[in-house]
């Protein structure tokens, strides 16, 4: 753990334990009256969660979190998604829910999982320190510290149950607390903004929930399986749990009619002065689960029909190609897209962009190749400047003879050896205006490939200090430029005499 992070637990248990000593404890009550009111408070969740957290509980539950909170303890096999707003109190919610349901004695092993361990027994802090400091449930429950085993990240209490920690990826097979396996099974701040980002990750940490932590649980005892998070992206893991859940609840900060869904906490007037301080992007995502991809840079990127490949003069068949020769998610995409440009307008036909070995994106040539099949003439290029040069001579090219050997098919391809100014910079330069002025068109055919998929997200994902890869971009920059050249080639340059200009234009000097 970071020291800033032993910080914020730190002031998270200073916060807490000035909330419970504001708590006060009824010193009259005798057993008897203790017995008979806890029995009383757990016949209504509700009041039992408004009597032990107080301080938590200080503003009037909305009618979604009453719902919540009795449709999930109703169920002892239930499966639950809140995607609520930030500052709609979810994450409070299932530890009350939570925190009943172990004093109850209905569920005995909780395991708590987030994006990383530091961020889970962040979360779980508040549970160990009610138990630690709340002199209601202290009074009520008695003393639940227990010697030995009394960490941040796992504990046991003396009503038996146990609690434990975990981040993405941790190893949980064959936990158990005694001859329990986990019935409650929680997962909060689970999705992170880089991991949707990249799918693959996003593919391991589904994986890793499926396939690692949900089968801990048995199949003979009921479960408890909930997640709490928002909607950041298209494709999360959120997104796939509500997708597969019992109920999934998805609360906004305002409802359809535009108004606050919590007004006890949130006023129309607060919410308005949050909101003006962010992008509609983040706000969208952050308090109205409805991820947009908006880019900053590339706004349209239009799809459309692509005219008949004979029309073209030419075709340009460009490539990246990302000098690691690697499937591993370090490693760089590699890309090779097919260009054209008909009456003014570029065309991005068909390609490719992932990470695949050397022999795989020379393969694509000419696959590309196929794909046009004589329709018109193509040229094909790759980036090769002089740093690239040698492997692009010791590397690429045995591999282009190999392939032209096995497909019995001449292919030529011309390294673009111009030299290329700052990346970023020169894809913004070259492409923006193009986009901004609507002179390209995606291959609408392709949409659904996963190839022009990738290509777009890396487009929409595109900013100056390249926080994703844009190998697609610089590899479409490549081609675009390639086609201005090569036209300019074509084209018969036009002379004109001094005599003719002065004609033309009378005031000239």
């Amino acid at each position: 753990m970071t020291q800033e992070d032993k910080k914020a637990l730190q002031r998270w248990s200073e916060h807490h334990k000035a909330l419970a000593a504001d708590i006060p404890v009824e010193d009259w009550m005798s057993a008897r009256d203790i017995e008979k009111k806890r029995a009383e408070l757990e016949k209504d969740p509700i009041e039992w969660i408004r009597y032990f957290f107080p301080k938590y509980a200080k503003y009037e539950f909305a009618p979604f979190h009453i719902r919540a909170i009795r449709r999930v303890i109703e169920h002892d096999e239930w499966y639950e998604v809140l995607s609520w707003s930030r500052e709609l109190a979810k994450s409070t919610v299932a530890m009350f829910i939570i925190m009943f349901l172990v004093m109850t004695k209905r569920k005995k092993f909780i395991v708590l999982a987030s994006a990383t361990i530091t961020a889970a027994e962040r979360l779980l802090a508040p549970y160990k320190l009610n138990f630690e400091n709340n002199p209601r449930l202290r009074q009520f429950y008695g003393n639940q510290v227990t010697l030995g085993s009394w960490t941040d990240g796992e504990f046991t209490i003396r009503q038996g149950a146990k609690f434990v920690a975990l981040g993405a990826g941790s190893a949980p097979r064959g936990a158990r607390n005694e001859e329990v396996r986990p019935d409650v099974i929680y997962m909060d701040d689970y999705d992170t903004d880089e991991d949707c980002r990249n799918p693959e990750t996003l593919k391991k940490k589904w994986e890793w929930f499926e396939g690692a932590l949900y089968p801990t649980r048995s199949i003979s005892e009921p479960t408890l399986v909930l997640w709490c998070g928002n909607i950041i992206a298209k494709d999360c893991c959120i997104k796939r749990a509500g997708e597969r859940a019992r109920h999934w609840d998805i609360v906004n900060i305002r409802d359809k009619n535009g108004k606050s869904t919590w007004p006890a906490k949130n006023t129309e007037e607060q919410i308005d002065i949050v909101l003006s301080n962010i992008s509609s992007r983040s706000a969208q995502a952050e308090y109205f689960n409805n991820p947009v991809s908006e880019g900053s840079i590339f706004k349209n990127l239009p799809f459309g029909k692509v005219p008949a490949l004979k029309k073209f003069p030419f075709l340009i068949i460009y490539g990246d190609p990302a000098y690691s020769d690697s499937k591993k998610k370090a490693s760089s995409t590699k890309a090779l897209w097919l260009i054209g440009k008909y009456k003014g307008v570029y065309y991005i036909i068909k390609g490719f962009l992932a990470r695949e070995l050397n022999a795989v994106f020379i393969s694509w040539y000419f696959d590309l190749m196929e794909y046009v099949g004589g329709k018109t003439n193509v040229y094909c290029y790759m980036e090769n400047n002089k740093l690239q040069d040698p492997f692009f001579e010791q590397v690429f090219k045995p591999l282009l003879r190999e392939e032209v050997k096995k497909r019995r098919k001449d292919l030529y391809i011309r390294g673009d050896e111009r030299k290329k100014t700052e990346k970023a910079t020169r894809i913004e330069a070259n492409l923006e205006p193009i986009d901004r002025n609507g002179a390209w068109v995606f291959n609408e055919e392709e949409k659904d490939n996963p190839h022009m998929q990738e290509l777009i997200n890396q487009f929409k994902l595109f900013e100056m200090h390249l926080p994703y890869n844009a190998d697609g971009p610089d590899c479409i920059e490549g081609g675009i430029t390639i086609i201005a050249q090569k036209t300019a080639e074509l084209q018969p340059t036009e002379t004109i005499s001094y005599q003719e200009l002065k004609e033309f234009n009378p005031y000239r000097m």
